[in-house]
């Protein structure tokens, strides 16, 4: 195939090119390297993946459709079969500092996307959304047909905008659209705020790791390959469903409390940590726990990296590339 994968450079976006070409497709990662996180790193994400296979980078901001059309046009993208949107403004606490910066990434730049699709002739969308949309009013675990329609931060606001943004463009011009909540991802190349990452270098540097709270609320932490996994599952649920429109958890099913995740982090670095307690943040949901049985049974989707085996993982992984200077 043909796929589109806008924010392709990005944390989830990098492996999951890497895994389309390693896989055969001719992937086109639309990316603006935006500044949020040092994007030498993202650089680094997606570096020797033209040398892998068909990969192609074309560098344009989402919002900014006249620029991605022109952009995928000079990479040779006619005939696209697939977009896959994962670019997105990130991150609960900065959306609350920067609401109109995230209004407009995450809901014009998912305008932007669809109408990539719909002028392009592409027939398939799969849209990356958030665990965040469920709020705090969800019973536990979070099924897809939960309202959510009550956001307490407007990084979850427009995340669930982007959802319905989808689902209008499935009703009105025929798209199958499939939209995926990804439950707190992490693995090789997570964005350095998010907090395994920064733990992970707050711990290495033998500092205090901050603690917003009591340390009791609960994540449902996902592993990237796994995520990978389910978005391909999703790329191919949408064949041959002319204006579908479904919405599929990925998640682990299993949450991990705060305290338990720098418990985790301090036994596969060997040391004690050092904490430093903070007030709860605001925007923050006290947990996260993903029912995954629609994703199982339509994507065949399938998670097998369990939070302890992460975590492990994680730390070999930055223990390595700290030590290449790759990591700040």
């Amino acid at each position: 195939m043909k796929v589109v994968v806008t924010g392709g450079a990005g944390f989830i976006g990098s492996h999951l090119c890497a895994s389309l070409v390693r896989a055969g497709h001719t992937v086109f990662a639309v990316d603006n390297f935006d500044p949020f996180y040092d994007p030498a790193l993202k650089r680094a994400g997606v570096a020797g993946l033209a040398a892998a296979g068909d990969f192609r980078l074309v560098e344009a901001d989402v919002r900014d459709l006249a620029g991605m059309e022109a952009g995928l046009a000079a990479a040779g993208a006619g005939g696209v079969e697939v977009v896959v949107h994962l670019a997105a403004r990130a991150g609960v606490r900065p959306s609350i500092e920067e609401p109109y910066l995230y209004s407009q990434v995450n809901l014009d730049g998912t305008v932007a996307a669809l109408e990539l699709a719909r002028r392009a002739g592409t027939a398939r969308f799969v849209f990356g959304s958030s665990s965040s949309v469920y709020g705090n009013q969800a019973r536990v675990p979070f099924v897809e047909d939960e309202p959510a329609d009550r956001p307490i931060s407007p990084y979850a606001a427009t995340k669930r905008g982007g959802e319905l943004l989808c689902h209008s463009y499935a009703h009105l011009h025929g798209l199958s659209v499939a939209a995926l909540r990804f439950f707190t991802v992490y693995g090789p190349r997570q964005r350095p705020d998010l907090a395994i990452h920064k733990f992970s270098r707050l711990m290495a540097a033998g500092e205090a790791v901050p603690l917003f709270g009591d340390g009791s609320t609960e994540r449902d932490y996902t592993w990237v390959d796994d995520i990978v996994q389910g978005v391909e599952g999703a790329i191919g649920f949408t064949a041959g469903r002319s204006g579908a429109f479904e919405v599929f958890n990925l998640g682990e099913s299993r949450t991990v409390s705060l305290a338990r995740l720098v418990e985790l982090l301090a036994e596969a670095f060997g040391i004690e940590p050092r904490i430093r307690r903070l007030p709860p943040q605001p925007g923050d949901v006290e947990r996260t726990c993903a029912d995954v049985t629609k994703a199982r049974a339509l994507l065949g989707y399938t998670p097998r990296v369990q939070i302890e085996e992460g975590i492990a993982r994680f730390v070999d992984w930055f223990r390595g590339h700290r030590a290449a200077a790759a990591v700040p």
